[in-house]
């Protein structure tokens, strides 16, 4: 099992990166993006810290942890040059906070996020057919979330997706310790959103390539 988005004390999660880690190797995830929330103020506090940990814990544990950020709420007009930012500080993962229904985030940001540098549109909303289309083919992935409210639409994002040709993943959003999920909860979800167990073990290959 592969998550790539989870949060720790760095943005709104309850966990150092460390102890983050640690439980979800526990759980039998190989391999855990830690992608805090970010905007302007905040990005370049955050990334030099999660990927000098990252650094350190990928010397001993066997869990990859995988350095990242999730740009959030930010206006859309604003996402590519903080997405350039972020590569520079030493993001390996690029997260953008999509258009969920759960929340009043602005329209636009997933079309802004999608034209941009980044590597996966979480809970992506009411994505729009075209929107699919220009994900599939820049190989950006869009995301089916395990988190409370984002996975609302996931129904929506699997159909158009599958339509669409546009790869997908499946996350945890993690914030605090039970909002890990293990391999056999993540095919649930995945399950649950009318894909397959061919298209579960082609989510993880997706997120394999963003870790190697």
């Amino acid at each position: 099992m592969i998550d790539l988005h989870t949060h720790s004390i760095f943005s709104d999660g309850v966990l150092v990166p460390s102890e983050l880690v640690r439980r979800a190797q526990v759980m039998g995830i190989t391999a855990i993006g830690v992608t805090d929330h970010a905007d302007a103020s905040n990005l370049d506090f955050i990334l030099p810290r999660i990927v000098a940990v990252a650094e350190q814990l990928n010397q001993v544990n066997q869990i990859i942890m995988v350095p990242g950020i999730e740009l959030t709420h930010v206006p859309p007009s604003q996402v590519g040059s903080l997405v350039g930012k972020a590569r520079s500080l030493g993001a390996r993962l690029i997260v953008v906070h999509g258009e969920t229904i759960a929340e009043p985030v602005a329209a636009g940001t997933n079309r802004s996020a999608l034209e941009a540098d980044i590597d996966i549109l979480a809970h992506p909303g009411l994505i729009s057919e075209q929107e699919v289309l220009i994900a599939a083919k820049r190989g950006i992935f869009l995301e089916i979330s395990a988190r409370k409210g984002h996975s609302l639409t996931n129904g929506h994002v699997a159909k158009l997706a599958i339509a669409g040709g546009a790869g997908l993943v499946i996350d945890s959003d993690a914030h605090e310790p039970s909002d890990l999920i293990t391999q056999d909860m993540a095919r649930q979800v995945v399950l649950g959103a009318g894909l397959t167990e061919k298209d579960f073990e082609q989510m993880q290959k997706n997120a394999q390539s963003l870790v190697s």
